[in-house]
């Protein structure tokens, strides 16, 4: 391999992590319109694994928004990314995939800011790309949850 291909390549790595992180950056944040762009004109998400909906980015991008009100808060970590490049149309790096993990603490709006947070999951992402003319774009993203806790909210549990 040569150390043009070499730098190619680590600079595609980059920008393939970039856009993961941009991704949670743009779930986190609410920031819809953001998370669209991410995405190729026929990107999809499936959240289904995490009770939600399955289909093109716009769609779920709304449901998001709907169901990501009732969290003031929620703060995406996405770690131990594994990316492999793949080949379109017999050329190389025209696609990626990522398998990742997830841990995503949330806090219920009204909540207030002291203890832990109302909801933590964890789980894997499956995320699918797309080399397109405007850079890596997101082609598919899947949600595996794998877990969910609620800490206890009884009386005796809740400081004052």
């Amino acid at each position: 391999m040569t150390q043009r291909v070499e730098l190619a390549t680590v600079m595609d790595r980059l920008a393939v992590d970039e856009l993961v992180t941009e991704y949670a950056g743009a779930v986190d944040d609410g920031d819809w319109s953001a998370y669209k762009r991410l995405f190729t004109a026929d990107g999809r998400a499936d959240y289904r694994s995490a009770g939600g909906i399955e289909g093109e980015a716009g769609r779920v991008a709304g449901w998001l928004a709907e169901s990501l009100e009732l969290f003031a808060m929620r703060q995406h970590l996405i770690v131990n990314r594994r990316l492999r490049f793949g080949l379109l149309e017999h050329d190389t790096g025209d696609t990626a995939r990522v398998r990742a993990d997830y841990i995503n603490p949330m806090r219920f709006a009204g909540a207030g800011d002291r203890g832990a947070p109302d909801l933590v999951c964890g789980g894997r992402y499956d995320f699918g790309l797309l080399r397109t003319p405007e850079g890596w774009r997101l082609h598919e993203v899947v949600v595996h949850e794998k877990w969910r806790r609620m800490p206890d909210r009884s009386p005796a549990a809740v400081p004052d």
